[in-house]
């Protein structure tokens, strides 16, 4: 799985660079998420821009991730959400359980 991860004023930001978030790659990302959970990350925003399909393994994660925010007293957000991705979320009602931005700007924004 292609993610990239950055530090932006004490935030990380994890890009997801792929077309889809699917069972064939979603443990990869939980993977990750624990890792960086683990090392001490509170405060995550997950850019979801080039993903423009999630089935249930990646809603699964995502949600795992945010209950691990949660537990680390942390938070987890979402931004760029394609209109098919938001769809799905707003379908499933999860679109009332994440913070969801435009922009990881938008995200960043929210943290001040």
């Amino acid at each position: 799985m292609d993610i990239k991860t950055e530090l932006t004023d004490g935030v990380t930001v994890l890009f997801v660079r792929e077309d889809r978030l699917d069972a064939n790659n979603s443990e990869e990302l939980k993977v990750e998420l624990h890792r960086l959970f683990e090392s001490g990350t509170k405060d995550l925003i997950i850019d979801l821009k080039d993903v423009h399909f999630i089935d249930s393994s990646g809603l699964g994660v995502l949600v795992s991730g945010y209950k691990n925010a949660s537990i680390k007293h942390g938070t987890l957000k979402l931004s760029n959400l394609q209109f098919q991705v938001k769809s799905l979320f707003e379908l499933t009602r999860l679109h009332r359980v994440f913070d969801i931005f435009m922009t990881v700007d938008d995200a960043l924004q929210s943290y001040k």
